[in-house]
């Protein structure tokens, strides 16, 4: 049976997107009642309460799919790693009735210290969920260490793209081993060790993915702040988590903005943070910035001082990876904890299938590593498949409306992985700006962060792919770790609105209010979860009562994602 899945969101305003989640709201006055779903969406829905205080509503006939259908092409099937429904089918329904086997399997793209004794374990009555126990893995050596081992360290790992259209550069697997290796013993040196948080809080450079890694490396948490958020975003935060030290920049440049205050942001917040010993500035601008002898230190200098080599820590499956909270538009911030064996294993798995990598592609999300889309799709998930992964300082406009466009034909981008708010806004200023770059290196589209409505995924379709390149419509949230229902580009017949299915190992059902789930099609109800997948968050950072309350509680036996889909 084919799932044609068309999520919604109820809400009191329409709110703008970053990342993940297929939701789709409707404006102040028009709307459903906030009561009905004290939750607020900022990519994938990160709502502080999810649980309604009434039934939700129908779903509204605005939020109808398309009719069209579009096949895989020839091109798309042949060499792709799913080439056809059918094959689509026996894999997904071998991961639905042989979990251990499946995901036995494909944890062996990752290497592991130390084998698994239990593939997983969990009650979502109790909500608990584990994968992987007894394993030991390094996210950092499968990210970067084993890439230089097997004899691909000259290999291309990150493409930056500067905001300033004339500044690029590149890093190796052999330059990025380096790099993070001094950037690792320069935090031990600051007193950062295993189980130990780290507040990051940098714009799109390339430190922010070298410190992410160099966090994982010594087994450290990192939080990454979205780098737009103000000071008292970062109060919040980092007193959660108790972070020991923050890495941020002097002054950031986005767009028009060229002098972004992040370490003056900085220092204020740790006027009202007791944890934070340590201040790590990367010079991005060379912009003046008060440095706090005895607690700021200079990123370069504490690089160049620190030893060359940095073994990495063995970790647990289930030791944390990161925290990363919610947008806490609706109350206080989620700490979302992200373990280790099982995440790194969700993220790989749906980057090789989901977007089709295949060796040598140059693939670009461009999401901000602030929030989850960045996690899972620029760092985790491609370095740990060896993958050509880019990252963007800039804006989409910014200094044109066709900066997307000039990024893809200079760097020859392959898979292209944007979110439709993007796609909208560059729609409407016309043909002619994508018109004026050659984006024949395209063979892949993506979407993330909201539903595609009809007219941009043929805009998409037509101007951008020409009606040659799959589009891939992502569904996920911050708290899944990595897409959830998605077309796979070589096998799946996809439907402008549609999500279309689940990926493996993934079992939705759609539920009415009173937990009782929903057959057939033509169907909407709320969606949920009846079993684990690797990449599920594990709890809500230091309080494990509010993960079941908000997650396990209003249809028990089930993840409820707070989401509404037709089927």
């Amino acid at each position: 049976r084919r799932f044609a899945w068309r999520a919604r969101r109820s809400g009191a305003r329409e709110i703008r997107t970053r990342h993940t989640g297929v939701c789709g709201r409707k404006r102040s006055g028009r709307g459903w009642p906030r009561a009905e779903c004290n939750g607020a969406l900022r990519g994938g829905r990160e709502s502080s309460d999810l649980t309604p205080a009434r039934p939700f509503p129908k779903m509204p006939h605005r939020l109808t799919m398309s009719e069209s259908v579009f096949p895989p092409t020839a091109e798309a099937a042949a060499g792709a790693h799913v080439s056809s429904l059918d094959q689509y089918r026996e894999l997904y329904d071998r991961s639905i009735n042989d979990p251990g086997g499946f995901w036995a399997e494909h944890a062996q793209r990752l290497h592991w210290f130390e084998p698994w004794h239990t593939l997983r374990e969990w009650d979502y009555h109790k909500a608990e969920i584990g994968w992987f126990l007894g394993g030991k893995l390094n996210a950092c050596y499968n990210c970067v260490d084993r890439h230089v081992e097997d004899g691909h360290g000259d290999d291309t790992a990150l493409i930056w793209e500067g905001n300033d259209p004339e500044v690029s550069c590149t890093y190796t697997y052999r330059e990025l081993h380096v790099e993070v290796q001094r950037a690792a013993n320069a935090l031990k040196a600051l007193g950062i060790g295993k189980g130990d948080r780290v507040c990051i809080y940098m714009q799109m450079i390339p430190e922010l993915s070298i410190a992410m890694l160099a966090c994982a490396r010594i087994g450290a948490v990192h939080s990454i702040v979205f780098g737009a958020f103000s000071a008292d975003s970062l109060v919040t935060r980092i007193n959660d988590s108790e972070c020991k030290a923050i890495i941020t920049q002097d002054t950031g440049v986005r767009g028009t903005k060229l002098d972004i205050p992040m370490k003056a942001n900085a220092d204020l917040a740790v006027q009202s943070t007791p944890s934070v010993d340590k201040i790590l500035v990367v010079k991005r601008t060379g912009s003046e910035v008060a440095m706090s002898e005895g607690r700021d230190v200079w990123w370069h200098e504490a690089c160049e001082a620190a030893d060359a080599e940095c073994p990495t820590e063995p970790m647990d499956a289930e030791d944390p990876l990161f925290i990363l909270y919610t947008s806490g538009s609706t109350g206080k911030p989620k700490g979302v904890l992200h373990t280790t064996g099982g995440y790194l294993t969700y993220a790989a798995t749906t980057h090789h299938y989901i977007f089709d990598y295949q060796p040598g592609d140059v693939y670009w999300c461009t999401a901000d590593i602030g929030w989850i889309t960045g996690h899972s799709y620029i760092v985790y998930g491609p370095m740990a498949n060896r993958a050509i992964t880019m990252m963007y300082e800039g804006v989409p406009n910014y200094p044109d409306f066709g900066r997307f466009w000039q990024i893809v034909a200079k760097h020859k981008v392959n898979i292209f992985y944007t979110a439709p708010t993007a796609l909208r806004a560059l729609m409407k200023e016309g043909n002619d700006w994508p018109a004026q770059h050659d984006l024949s290196s395209l063979r892949l589209l993506g979407t993330v962060g909201e539903p595609i409505k009809s007219p941009e995924w043929t805009w998409y379709h037509e101007v951008i792919g020409k009606e040659q390149c799959p589009i891939v419509d992502t569904w996920w949230q911050t708290e899944t770790g990595g897409i959830l229902i998605s077309p796979l580009p070589g096998a799946t017949p996809t439907k402008p609105g549609s999500a279309t299915l689940p990926f493996f190992g993934v079992k939705p059902a759609l539920v009415d209010d009173e937990g009782n789930v929903i057959e057939g099609n033509e169907v909407s109800g709320n969606l949920c979860m009846l079993e684990p997948w690797p990449g599920q968050m594990r709890t809500v950072y230091g309080d494990q009562q509010r993960f079941f309350d908000t997650y396990f509680a209003r249809f028990p036996g089930k993840y409820f994602s707070g989401d509404g889909c037709r089927r």
